[in-house]
């Protein structure tokens, strides 16, 4: 469960810190903006270092709690229901996270 948390807080990051500069860019929002952008992307490369694997595993498995994320960013930020197929599509990632996360590993595999 830590390592889910630590994977949402950093897709939460990521996703703030390109939403912002879109906002700016997009919405006629505020430069000011890309400050708390550029603190978010800080805070977003923070955390991805602190997950407890290869960096390699770390971002393959990170890319399905993304869109898991994004989806509920969608929902909650942009007002946009997912749909069954955005909900079952990020089930899939998710079931994609888990199994390389979760799997048995040997000392010498990594």
């Amino acid at each position: 469960m830590k390592t889910l948390a630590l994977f949402v807080a950093t897709a939460f990051f990521e996703i703030l810190g390109c939403y912002l500069p879109w906002l700016w860019l997009r919405q006629n929002g505020s430069a000011w903006l890309l400050v708390p952008a550029a603190l978010a992307l800080a805070a977003f490369v923070w955390l991805l270092t602190l997950h407890p694997t290869a960096s390699g595993r770390v971002y393959a498995a990170y890319g399905g709690v993304y869109v898991a994320v994004a989806l509920l960013w969608l929902w909650r930020v942009d007002g946009i229901v997912p749909s069954r197929w955005d909900l079952v599509g990020a089930a899939l990632c998710l079931c994609g996270m888990a199994v390389i996360m979760l799997a048995p590993r040997t000392a010498a595999a990594g």
